[in-house]
């Protein structure tokens, strides 16, 4: 036995475990949820034909090359949707945004059909009335985009893991979010293609407004879906658009806004400093990179394979049921030291004192 002073300055070491935390787990939506039905040049194209412009102007490689062009023309004077602009009163917004690139589009795609001295200005002339509102209305919905196949059975699985939150993960909640450089068509996109979702935008209280799914009427119904925050009926419980956040990724402020409004959405008196912070996305930079640099965990989905990145990287999102212990599937997560940071301290010890 070791002599009393022996002890002196040794530090206990507690068996309890550590708190429950929330999960907060976010998702890119752009080819990491959805993705284009058939390409999105192939999709103006086929429009088109159907508004009667010429197949042999309007072709998915002209259309491509235009579009590439608009796009990067549009994004350079309205950045991120024209936000800033709209703010003061000087732009109209996404759809305004979306109109003149495919305005753009279409046109330059006429314009290189024009041989050199053409007298011929019928590609500038007024484009066919409905063609640009059917394609903002087609990229809007389940017309144009289409889940990933891995996406509806993850969802399902989290369907099964909130109804038995906590007894299933180390977690004591968990909440699934969207954070997408995009304007503020997503929601219904998702509700299109079949995942329910909550509140999209939520502010403090007392400040002027409240931004939520189009579905939601008024203040009363955005506190009842903020009740419901974590819950099986709901898929998503937010989405966060770069254009409502104000900025971009790779930017920290959009994950910062989306701590903030998770943290709107737990129960009165829990921490926002209980929230574990996860993202996964299928860009490097703008997603895992981005989520890293703000203080989240992050993986890199990389469904196709061949991308050599360090750092986590999956390529189904089922993935996660294993690597996030969201259900039984919990052993291959424990296995490897570098998979082990993507959850939090004492999930091990929660899981096996069941």
């Amino acid at each position: 036995m070791l002599p009393r002073h022996a002890y002196t300055g040794l530090r206990q070491v507690s068996t309890k475990p550590s708190p429950r935390r929330t999960l907060l787990l976010t998702f890119d939506a752009f080819d990491t949820l959805f993705t284009p039905r058939t390409s999105v040049p192939e999709q103006y194209a086929s429009v088109a034909h159907e508004f009667g412009l010429p197949r042999t102007a309007i072709t998915p490689q002209a259309i491509q090359s235009a579009f590439k062009a608009a796009y990067k023309a549009q994004a350079k004077k309205h950045y991120n949707y024209g936000r800033a602009e709209v703010l003061r009163g000087q732009y109209a917004g996404p759809k305004q945004w979306w109109t003149d690139v495919i305005r753009a589009t279409i046109e330059g795609a006429l314009s290189q059909s024009l041989r050199p001295g053409s007298s011929d200005t019928s590609p500038h002339s007024e484009l066919p009335a409905g063609l640009v509102e059917t394609l903002l209305h087609r990229f809007a919905g389940a017309e144009g985009y289409a889940l990933f196949e891995d996406v509806e059975p993850f969802f399902a699985r989290l369907r099964e893991v909130k109804r038995a939150v906590p007894q299933l993960t180390p977690y004591e909640r968990v909440f699934v979010g969207v954070v997408s450089n995009s304007d503020d068509r997503v929601p219904a996109v998702l509700r299109s293609l079949g995942l329910k979702h909550g509140v999209a935008w939520v502010r403090r209280a007392g400040e002027s407004e409240v931004r939520s799914s189009p579905e939601i009427a008024g203040l009363g119904s955005v506190y009842e879906f903020m009740s419901q925050a974590g819950r099986p009926g709901v898929d998503i419980d937010m989405v966060i658009t770069s254009y409502e956040a104000g900025e971009e990724k790779p930017g920290r402020v959009i994950f910062d806004v989306a701590r903030r409004q998770a943290g709107l959405l737990l129960p009165s008196g829990v921490s926002a400093e209980s929230l574990w912070c996860v993202h996964v996305g299928d860009d490097y930079e703008k997603d895992y990179l981005a989520a890293r640099g703000a203080g989240w965990q992050s993986c890199f989905l990389d469904r196709k394979g061949g991308v050599e990145r360090p750092g986590l990287k999956i390529r189904s999102l089922m993935e996660l049921v294993s690597k996030l212990r969201l259900g039984h599937e919990m052993e291959a997560s424990g296995k490897s030291r570098e998979w082990s940071d993507l959850l939090p301290a004492g999930a091990a010890g929660h899981i096996s004192g069941r």
